[in-house]
């Protein structure tokens, strides 16, 4: 967690800008109901992009355009990134291009899954 205080204006604190960390945690927090290892793990997570007003767009995919989750895995990671401190708004856009595929998987999700 980001422990450097924000700057002070006359209008009031300004909290800290979200760190790259910060918000990849976000996102490893949230894991697929079907599959034991988190959607960063999992390579799900295209791209993290933020502005300088707090305001964070993720890209992410899904294993298959017909996974179940199809609904609740953007809802919750745009909850997971809203938690972080400094964050003022999150869109999460789900895509499809570049489609996934089992090598966008991490080493330790590749064990943890027996995928090799």
């Amino acid at each position: 967690m980001n422990d450097t205080p924000g700057s002070w204006t006359p209008d009031g604190e300004i909290a800290p800008k979200p760190t790259e960390d910060q918000l990849i945690a976000a996102c490893a927090s949230v894991y697929d109901p079907e599959i034991p290892v988190n959607i960063y793990e999992l390579g799900l997570i295209y791209a993290i992009d933020q502005t300088d007003d707090g305001a964070v767009k993720v890209e992410m995919t899904l294993t298959a355009p017909a996974c179940p989750s199809a609904q609740e895995l953007p809802e919750q990671i745009r909850d997971a990134i809203l938690m972080v401190p400094g964050v003022t708004s999150c869109d999460v856009e789900v895509v499809w291009d570049p489609p996934w595929d089992q090598s966008r998987m991490t080493e330790d999700a590749r064990l943890a899954l027996n995928m090799f």
